[in-house]
């Protein structure tokens, strides 16, 4: 009786939607959950992000602020720091962060905090979803047993899934309502509510057998990318050793129509998914006596490009009779990846830590990132003048931002380590290619 009432409040959209953490996850799920008619309230202990959504601005690129206002004006997307909203809730969708420890090992503390707080407020019939990326096992070994200790009984009183985000931040094709949706339950009540619920917002949902399968489904995704992107930078390595130029080695064999996917080089690996999410899989592995030498390989390769970088720049600079030391070094984009001002886990800021411990004189320029305060890093972006760039002895493409006038760049500058291959056209000697 329980789960068919709520079934009904969620076909009918009645259901009240609650999200977790409205980061680059959280924030589009609410608005999209907004915009198909449900009613949302949206919970996060950042103040600075509940004052912005109150006032409709954005803070997240794949949200515009019209969308935002929208939503808000609406009524139908309510934000708060409170949790006992969850009182009111029909359905609870976990979206925190799950970043690294020190020693490279999964943390999830925001995960467990948010569980306790629902666990608080938390009544018979509501379905709990978590969407944050982490180990198999987090929603069978942490999350169910904390929130049984209510004295609730998954299955029949509340309901257990786990559903990995799928965000690919300033992807102009997939979004979040078009991207095939992953659904695990802890049972199979749980599996088909939260099915009914997904499938109000998101055109296909593709059903897993188990918890577990979902959550592996999700470090399996990134695990491909994480072990591909280290093979063809070592690949890179030891096409410079050998004087082949690996930007026209990867056209040439990704003409091959079946048996090949192509992946491409640059100074590192950034963002959450790539970076952190395949360790987490090897954490967990180690614990069943098993070591994931691919993962660990590969991570090992990816880290060490930002030092290669900085080697490149280097050999560069000496062919103009110039030491790093004292070398005035601009580099170009510094967010994670191409089009979004996201750090999270950037080689760029890697790279400008190395170069300062050289003692090069850095700068930057951001379009989507005035400022830098991080990692020991304090600097503002330079302005995009003729003068930022031809004063400098060594400009670094690190970042491929789509809204920056490369041929102004080009013509410039007088010494370019271009790690993007963004100057694939030019054969000008002053171009150096990763």
């Amino acid at each position: 009786m329980i789960a068919k009432k709520l079934k009904e409040k969620i076909a009918n959209r009645k259901a009240k939607v609650g999200i977790i953490g409205l980061g680059y996850v959280g924030l589009p799920l609410a608005v999209l959950f907004a915009q198909k008619g449900f009613p949302v309230f949206g919970i996060d202990i950042n103040k600075n992000r509940i004052k912005r959504i109150k006032k409709g601005c954005s803070y997240i690129l794949d949200v515009p602020n019209e969308e935002l206002k929208q939503a808000i004006s609406d009524k139908r997307l309510k934000v708060s720091e409170d949790f006992s909203v969850i009182r009111k809730l029909d359905a609870v969708i976990i979206c925190v962060p799950t970043p690294l420890k020190d020693k490279k090992e999964p943390d999830i503390s925001y995960i467990v905090s948010a569980v306790e707080n629902i666990k608080k407020f938390m009544k018979k019939g509501q379905i709990i979803v978590l969407e944050s990326t982490t180990y198999p096992g987090t929603t069978e070994e942490v999350i169910l047993p904390r929130l049984e200790s209510a004295g609730f009984r998954e299955g029949r009183d509340f309901y257990l899934a786990f559903s990995p985000e799928r965000i690919d931040p300033a992807n102009p094709k997939y979004k979040t309502e078009n991207t095939p949706k992953v659904i695990g339950g802890m049972s199979p009540r749980s599996s088909r509510i939260a099915r009914e619920l997904y499938s109000q917002i998101i055109n296909k949902v593709v059903s897993a057998s188990s918890c577990k399968a979902a959550e592996m489904a999700k470090l399996l995704e990134n695990t491909f990318r994480i072990v591909n992107i280290g093979l063809v930078n070592e690949i890179t390595l030891m096409c410079d050793k050998m004087g082949i130029d690996i930007w026209e080695v990867i056209d040439i064999a990704k003409t091959k129509p079946y048996g090949y996917m192509p992946f491409y080089p640059g100074p590192g690996v950034g963002g959450h998914c790539i970076a952190v999410d395949p360790i987490y899989l090897s954490w967990k592995a180690r614990g069943f006596g098993f070591e994931a030498q691919f993962i660990e390989l590969a991570s090992h390769i990816n880290s060490q490009m930002p030092h290669y970088v900085v080697e490149r720049i280097t050999r560069a600079l000496n062919e103009y009779k110039k030491p790093v030391k004292g070398s005035r070094i601009l580099i170009v984009g510094v967010a994670y990846k191409k089009d979004v001002k996201d750090l999270r886990e950037s080689p760029a800021l890697e790279i400008i830590n190395i170069l300062q411990n050289e003692k090069a004189v850095v700068s930057y320029y951001d379009p989507h990132l005035p400022y830098l305060n991080i990692d020991g890093i304090d600097l503002k972006s330079v302005k995009f003048t003729a003068k930022s760039f031809n004063d400098k002895d060594c400009v670094v493409i690190a970042t491929d931002h789509s809204d920056v006038d490369y041929d102004f760049v080009l013509r410039e500058s007088h010494l370019i380590v271009d790690t993007r291959n963004v100057f694939k056209k030019s054969e000008a000697k002053k171009v150096i290619k990763l």
